[in-house]
């Protein structure tokens, strides 16, 4: 079904459309057979993935989703059925303000909420400090996120949270591979081998997960759900990259020092480099998920990406090029 312009659908606002979870979540609802009117926000409307959306049949509106813009952004809720949520995290830059990332999540929920919304899906993230018991305190850009989760809870609005696994994509990124001798490259973190990780595909996939949300029979308040598509060891995620692309890729568990001793080599601010490498030793100690998550499983109208499928659809000379 295409996106429509007809009054007679429901409009969706669509935070982040022109980003890779909001992109996703557009996807998913284009390959429905329902029909939907889609808004989604961007700074830019001259950008090129704006264009594209709004030839797409999107309404593309030009605005600045920050707290001291209040009655614009009320004024751009107006009318949804239903409102997709995020937060970018890194919108500041690498040295990213908790605070103002939580300050912008409740103004979109008490803006959905203005407008009479059936229900909010936020883009939510676990607490790493409630599921360490207190271990690991300082994964903030999760911390920040909880926060928003409990506003919504609070706001009286249908409300379900949904909480992304690690993006496939971040082979590219926290867990690039690094040559560390001839034809021989290694994915070194603080985790153990085996530890489990939840996998998801983000664009390909994490769309599949709201449409599944708005299209319930009975809205899902309350619920929390679990959104990856499989759950998978760094050492296996290592070994099918291996195979897929022909490449030596090996797998070393390192310490947190030298962790956040290679992140800030490379650039990364030192909070986020502790950010991250106690994500890392949190998920190998405790998991990810509480029990009360729902998982899906392949519920969701198409099947997912698993790994091996991401890693085979990939170009990676830009990788082990490096």
């Amino acid at each position: 079904m295409t996106i429509v312009k007809d009054t007679n659908s429901p409009l969706v606002v669509v935070v982040g459309g022109t980003g890779t979870q909001g992109g996703s979540v557009v996807l998913a609802l284009s390959e429905s057979d329902k029909s939907y009117r889609i808004r989604t926000f961007t700074r830019n409307t001259a950008k090129p993935s704006a264009i594209v959306l709004s030839e797409r049949g999107v309404q593309v509106v030009g605005l600045s989703l920050t707290a001291n813009n209040k009655e614009a952004v009320f004024a751009a809720f107006e009318g949804a059925a239903y409102v997709f949520v995020l937060t970018a995290t890194f919108s500041s830059g690498k040295h990213f303000d908790p605070g103002r990332e939580t300050a912008e999540g409740e103004l979109m929920i008490d803006a959905a909420k203005a407008a009479g919304v059936k229900g909010i899906v936020w883009s939510g993230l676990p607490s790493m400090a409630s599921l360490s018991h207190g271990k690991y305190t300082q994964v903030c850009h999760f911390e920040s996120k909880v926060r928003v989760s409990e506003y919504g809870r609070a706001s009286g609005v249908p409300f379900v949270v949904l909480q992304a696994g690690g993006y496939a994509s971040n082979m590219r990124t926290i867990m690039r591979p690094r040559k560390v001798a001839p034809d021989v490259w290694a994915v070194s973190l603080p985790i153990a081998p085996s530890a489990p990780i939840p996998l998801i595909d983000v664009h390909h996939d994490y769309g599949l997960f709201v449409r599944r949300a708005i299209e319930a029979t009975v809205f899902p308040d309350r619920q929390t759900w679990a959104v990856f598509a499989e759950m998978l060891s760094s050492e296996d995620q290592v070994r099918q990259l291996s195979e897929a692309t022909g490449k030596k890729v090996v797998f070393n568990q390192i310490t947190s020092a030298a962790f956040v001793a290679g992140m800030t080599a490379a650039g990364m601010p030192v909070h986020l480099a502790v950010a991250f490498d106690e994500l890392f030793a949190a998920i190998g100690e405790f998991g990810y998920y509480t029990e009360d998550a729902v998982q899906l499983g392949n519920c969701l109208g198409r099947r997912v990406r698993t790994w091996r499928d991401y890693v085979q659809v990939q170009v990676w000379d830009d990788v082990f090029d490096a």
